[in-house]
C-alpha cells in the first residue's frame, strides 16, 4: 500500500505548493498543504517536504483507511479531497455516491460499495468535488480560490 501512497503524494505535492500565508485561507499559514490551523505545533515556514509527507501519512492516509479500494484513481480522489476538504467530508461524499451510510468512516461496507460502484466512480466523485467547491466559493472570501480548486479536481490523475 505504500506504493499507492507514494504515487498519490506525487500528485498531492503538485497540488500543494510551498509556503503561503493568505489571510483568506481558513487553514492560515500553510506549507506543502500542511496548515498551521490543523498542525499548530509544527514550524510551518520551515517544514520540509519529507516531514510533510510523514504528516500526510500519519494524519490523513492511515486514518482514512483507503486500503482495500481497488481503483487507484478512486483512492487518489478520496485522499486528495480529504486533504483539501477534510477526511470525513471526503469519505461521506464517497459513501453518499455509493448509497451507503454516510458516517465518514471507511470500513468494509463502504470499501465494497466503492469497488462495486455501478458507473465511473472517479468521474462521479470528481463531479461531487466540483459541486462542493462551487458551493463553498460563495462563503467568506472563497471566490478567489474556486479556479484553483476546480483545476485541482481536473488534475487529480496519474497522467
Amino acid at each position: 500500500m505504500m506504493d499507492i501512497f507514494n504515487k498519490c503524494m506525487l500528485i498531492v505535492f503538485k497540488h500543494e505548493g510551498g509556503y503561503v500565508n493568505d489571510i483568506d485561507d481558513w487553514g492560515g499559514e500553510t506549507n506543502y498543504g500542511i496548515a498551521k490551523r490543523y498542525f499548530p505545533k509544527e514550524d510551518i515556514k520551515n517544514l520540509t517536504k519529507e516531514h510533510a509527507k510523514q504528516l500526510y501519512f500519519q494524519s490523513f492516509w492511515t486514518p482514512m483507511n483507503l486500503i482495500g479500494i481497488c481503483n487507484e484513481l478512486s483512492v487518489l480522489h478520496i485522499f486528495d479531497f480529504g486533504i483539501n476538504a477534510g477526511k470525513r467530508r471526503s469519505i461521506r461524499t464517497a459513501q453518499r455516491l455509493c448509497s451507503v451510510k454516510a458516517d465518514g468512516i471507511l470500513g468494509s461496507i463502504s470499501t465494497t460499495a466503492i469497488n462495486n460502484y455501478d458507473g465511473n466512480f472517479p468521474k462521479d466523485f470528481a463531479h461531487a468535488r466540483r459541486v462542493y467547491y462551487e458551493y463553498i466559493s460563495t462563503k467568506r472570501n472563497n471566490k478567489k480560490f474556486l479556479k484553483g480548486w476546480l483545476n485541482r479536481v481536473d488534475s487529480t490523475n496519474f497522467k
